[in-house]
């Protein structure tokens, strides 16, 4: 997304720490503080690479700087390109299958496990004539090919994960170039759950460009069965979340789907206390917003969502009850990216510092890329 676009089978194991051999870094010493201790560290980021420089040198700068860092695995929140092509202003790449095939082996470099969600510019976006022209969820179907077909992650050493398997997403069976698209139920394998030293992660495959509902060809019945698959993975983690006593819950998307209507130029306008649009825009994110506004409450610990999307490094809380009150336990953190036109400047990624017995479970650290600093 740049900006707001319509404005111009389930593998049931959880690994535990053994399983990942990472070495604890830091103990905290006092349970329920916020001494500034971690047990293990994190590293998120997405909307990257978009454009030539940021791909060579931008991004193996970063992945070199995340190899350093001792991390226990990393998540690139989706949008593997800018949301044009060859006629962005710096160019950038088509959504053709080498646009996958380099994103996955920018993956394969980390050394940790490294995990993917996808992003509208790898397949909503892709049926723009600047990007190719393809049918979008033919595109998506790749991704789940190339990314997903398995229960383990990217990255040098995969972890193994946790697969969605019902309720389905459409996928794609075939199409003429003009005329509808014959779709049939696929599992939506991209959305994946682990759990690591006490913490649940979840991806969920939610999207800007109104999560499919706008845009060049939107696709109304791809979005409902796929929200309600991704409303499905959330309750579930929750309720596997309590059952296992997380300390707390990390989600992690592409969209960033408005939270209240303080910033139309990147993201949706949307009351804070009903969380339903309010710019005439099509909706594709409030029952999904309902949803984790509602398991936030009933889990009463601490709550992160990540995302990409609107390309404004922040970490904040958004999220008001119905009453107006904020959800103190609800942190929004989103990821460097785009700035394309800034060569390598946000080419940069976020430390998630973790320590499952501290009051608030999660500490965020931008982490400024020394090789991709250009602001001096």
């Amino acid at each position: 997304m740049k900006l707001r676009k319509f404005r111009a089978p389930v593998i049931g194991l959880t690994l535990g720490a053994a399983a990942l051999a990472v070495p604890a870094v830091a103990v905290a010493t006092k349970p329920g503080t916020n001494d500034k201790t971690f047990v293990y560290q994190v590293g998120l980021w997405g909307d990257l690479p978009y454009s030539a420089v940021q791909a060579d040198p931008g991004v193996p700068n970063l992945i070199a700087d995340m190899n350093s860092q001792q991390l226990a695995f990393s998540v690139h929140d989706g949008d593997l390109k800018a949301g044009n092509g060859p006629t962005s202003n710096p160019p950038s790449v088509t959504c053709d299958d080498a646009l996958f095939e380099n994103g996955l082996a920018y993956l394969n470099q980390l050394q940790a496990p490294a995990m993917f969600t996808p992003g509208d510019n790898d397949w909503t976006d892709c049926d723009r004539p600047s990007n190719g022209g393809f049918n979008s969820l033919e595109r998506l179907d790749h991704e789940r090919q190339l990314f997903f077909s398995t229960p383990y992650s990217a990255g040098q050493k995969p972890l193994l994960q946790e697969v969605q398997s019902t309720p389905s997403c459409l996928g794609y069976v075939s199409g003429p170039a003009t005329g509808p698209t014959v779709t049939q139920p696929v599992p939506c394998v991209e959305n994946r759950r682990w759990t690591f030293k006490n913490v649940t992660y979840v991806t969920l495959n939610v999207q800007g460009s109104c999560n499919n509902l706008c845009d060049t060809a939107p696709n109304a019945d791809e979005e409902a069965a796929r929200n309600a698959a991704d409303i499905a993975w959330l309750h579930d983690t929750f309720a596997q979340a309590k059952s296992n006593g997380s300390a707390a819950v990390m989600i992690i998307s592409q969209a960033d789907p408005g939270f209240d209507l303080s910033d139309a130029t990147r993201a949706p306008l949307r009351n804070p206390k009903t969380l339903a649009e309010t710019d005439g825009a099509p909706d594709g994110f409030q029952s999904f917003l309902v949803a984790v506004r509602d398991e936030t409450i009933a889990f009463g610990r601490p709550v992160a969502y990540v995302h990409g999307d609107s390309h404004y490094f922040r970490v904040d809380k958004p999220l008001l009850d119905a009453s107006g009150k904020r959800l103190e336990n609800f942190t929004r953190v989103e990821t460097f990216g785009d700035n394309a036109a800034n060569g390598l400047n946000d080419v940069h990624w976020v430390k998630a510092l973790v320590d499952p017995q501290s009051r608030d479970v999660f500490a965020f650290q931008a982490q400024m890329v020394p090789a991709n600093i250009v602001s001096h």
